[in-house]
């Protein structure tokens, strides 16, 4: 999942929340340096990220795409299915969309010390962009990923034309997430009471 799922599942526990956020940028035990909340983060999001890599649902979306785009296929489908949940959030959240990422926003700026080079880098560019809100649309969708092509150039991964693809199979991959995601959810809520979680407010009631 990218960084709009990973944002919603870490609950209403802010360090939970920046935990996730950094976590691609936390290697092997490294994470141990952190707040213990924000270790649960790293340790949800690698939860998170190996339950949705096995799952025969993504797998099955990762697969439409796997010839075109080889080893970038999986990264794609991470934002599909940020799209997704962008564009169909009311279904999964009482929260605005634009409210809840304005205050995950503020939340990473406030602890922007805490955050990891790779993470300061990626930050400024998400929010001046806005890329949580914008994923919902294709305008916004293709500006990321020529983003993301732009910057592994030399691997000539094609990501600039992902949105067509997405447009191709749009309901294929929407039917894909919708049956996934609600997986995952029951899976991440598990987690956290391993973790020691508190779970989160802003799902609607019965989601």
């Amino acid at each position: 999942m990218n960084f709009l799922a990973h944002t919603y599942l870490s609950g209403d526990n802010k360090f939970v929340m920046i935990g996730n956020f950094i976590a691609d940028a936390v290697k092997g035990n490294s994470y141990t340096k952190f707040p213990e909340q924000v270790q649960s983060g790293i340790l949800l999001h690698r939860f998170i990220d190996t339950y949705t890599d096995n799952h025969p649902l993504f797998r099955s979306s990762k697969r439409r795409l796997q010839a075109k785009y080889d080893k970038f296929s999986g990264v794609i489908v991470d934002i599909y299915y940020d799209h997704f949940l962008a564009r169909d959030w009311n279904e999964y959240s009482a929260i605005d969309l634009r409210d809840f990422v304005s205050e995950a926003y503020s939340t990473l700026i406030n602890h922007f010390f805490l955050l990891p080079a790779r993470s300061k880098r990626i930050l400024p560019f998400m929010v001046s962009q806005n890329w949580l809100v914008g994923y919902a649309n294709f305008k916004d969708l293709d500006r990321v990923f020529k983003g993301m092509s732009n910057r592994v150039r030399k691997y000539n991964s094609g990501m600039e034309h992902a949105v067509d693809d997405l447009k191709r199979d749009h309901q294929l991959f929407h039917e894909e997430f919708s049956a996934f995601f609600p997986e995952l959810s029951d899976y991440v809520e598990a987690k956290k009471v391993e973790l020691g979680i508190e779970a989160e407010s802003h799902k609607k009631r019965g989601s």
